[in-house]
């Protein structure tokens, strides 16, 4: 733009330059939950729960794409295989403008230090310990992909939320640093772990073989064979002579609208069969994870025969479609009683979806919960109703 100023004999007394650049930036998640990645939502830049809500998900990657010298993808600060990234969440960069930047403007990612995420589009990696990267600017009408993955599950110091931001720079004077002049944000929460109810059907059943349940296994094997699933026997040089698989473990999963895999739950317990969850079930699309009682002493009620789910429920007018966590205890005013150690109590109340119920359970010598209660299908009525 030229401004020119003239004098009373129309001379050319002085004249200003103005240079405009106009570029327009947008940094998008998939915010309405439909799997696809669109331009410049409204919504992308907050998170509300609910089928009625908007945000965009993150999984964790939990599972290993290595069957063998397995490690955690989330472990790693590289992509081993393309199909890891699926267990991801696309984010688009979407550019528009001349071909290159003015001179000293740059484009720059940027998180916090607490936020528990990898975002990378090789060789640019943000994680806790790179918080901020430039990103090249493209020129013209373009796009680039950045896939972001979760590190950890919600816990009690962790709600989930993760905020990304992208922000133009521009020079001041040398030996000051850059000022953003526009800043675009994105918002995500990780997937919470769900806990599978025992009314829906099985996929595959897990058993243990043991020197003296041969015709138990038998039965067992007749049954699932003519139900039409798999069955998973885990043998004495795993189990080590431990039957009590449902004690070692519990399934569940992560959901996403782009993907979704089952994620096993190793209980603290650690019997002979610790090593079963991670060495056979971990895996491409099979996730694991634990949380480990440092300092507390763990009982019997650690074991997870004292973690359970109801099917779908309702309560004075809340709705659980995912059920509700049932969990064995002491006796509230109890002040010798076994409890599951906090950390696992912990975890399972910052999942949210499946806002735990704690049950009265020391009075038994094992003191788990499915010693007296679980769900069964009651085919001519609309609830399953609990077995007592």
């Amino acid at each position: 733009l030229s401004v020119q100023y003239y004098g009373e004999n129309k001379d050319v007394l002085g004249r200003a330059v103005l240079h405009l650049t106009a570029v327009e930036i947008s940094l998008d998640v998939d915010a309405d939950r439909d799997g696809i990645v669109e331009r410049n939502n409204p919504n992308k830049g907050s998170w509300m729960w609910g089928p009625n809500g908007h945000g965009a998900i993150l999984l964790v990657n939990c599972d290993s794409e290595r069957k063998y010298g397995k490690k955690l993808d989330s472990e790693q600060d590289y992509v081993s295989r393309v199909s890891d990234l699926k267990d991801m969440s696309l984010m688009v960069l979407r550019t528009r403008g001349p071909a290159r930047l003015p001179p000293g403007y740059k484009l720059t990612m940027h998180i916090s230090q607490s936020d528990k995420l990898h975002s990378c589009d090789y060789p640019l990696v943000l994680s806790s310990e790179v918080l901020s990267q430039e990103v090249p600017y493209l020129g013209g009408a373009a796009e680039m992909n950045f896939y972001v993955e979760g590190l950890r599950f919600l816990d009690k110091d962790f709600d989930g939320l993760i905020s990304i931001n992208l922000s133009l720079l521009e020079p001041i004077s040398p030996g000051f640093p850059e000022t953003p002049i526009f800043t675009d944000r994105v918002v995500f929460r990780v997937a919470p772990w769900i806990m599978t109810p025992n009314t829906l059907n099985p996929v595959e059943v897990f058993v243990c073989s043991t020197s003296d349940n041969y015709q138990f296994l038998k039965g067992m094997k007749k049954l699932v064979d003519k139900s039409g699933y798999k069955l998973k026997i885990c043998y004495e040089y795993m189990n080590r002579g431990d039957r009590w698989m449902q004690d070692e473990l519990e399934f569940g999963y992560i959901d996403s609208p782009h993907h979704q895999f089952p994620v096993v739950l190793d209980s603290p317990r650690d019997g002979k069969l610790m090593n079963f969850p991670y060495d056979v079930l971990l895996g491409p699309d099979f996730g694991y994870v634990e949380r480990v009682a440092d300092n507390e002493d763990v009982s019997s009620l650690d074991s997870f025969g004292n973690l359970e789910v109801s099917p779908p429920v309702s309560v004075n007018g809340k709705n659980y479609p995912l059920g509700r966590i049932i969990i064995g205890v002491a006796f509230p005013t109890a002040t010798q009683g076994r409890n599951m150690t906090k950390v696992v109590q912990d975890f399972l109340w910052a999942q949210k979806v499946q806002e735990p119920i704690a049950l009265f359970s020391d009075w038994l010598l094992v003191g788990h919960v499915d010693e007296f209660m679980t769900f069964v299908p009651a085919p001519d009525r609309k609830v399953d109703i609990p077995s007592l």
